[in-house]
């Protein structure tokens, strides 16, 4: 799994949560999973493979709000057993 972070700028509430959210899942069918925060201006988003950073990008700026910065890092996701697996 990879976890993409997006700094959006522009985003004042759930609404504007849920504008980007659909503008990702449209743009990505393929996402595990999209969450936005606008007390953090960030969007957190879960795939199984990297994500076209350009395309990424496109696609949130056509909603009006604005990508201060994009990254990408190897994900795990962590349950309450994981303490178990080695």
């Amino acid at each position: 799994m990879i976890e993409t972070i997006v700094k959006v700028d522009g985003m004042m509430c759930g609404m504007c949560e849920s504008h980007v959210n659909e503008a990702v899942r449209k743009a990505f069918p393929e996402v595990k999973r999209v969450s936005s925060s606008q007390a953090k201006a960030q969007t957190v988003i879960h795939s199984e493979q990297p994500l076209d950073e350009q395309k990424l990008r496109d696609a949130i700026n056509a909603t009006g709000y604005e990508v201060k910065g994009v990254s990408s890092a190897p994900y795990e996701k962590k349950g309450f057993f994981s303490f178990l697996k080695k």
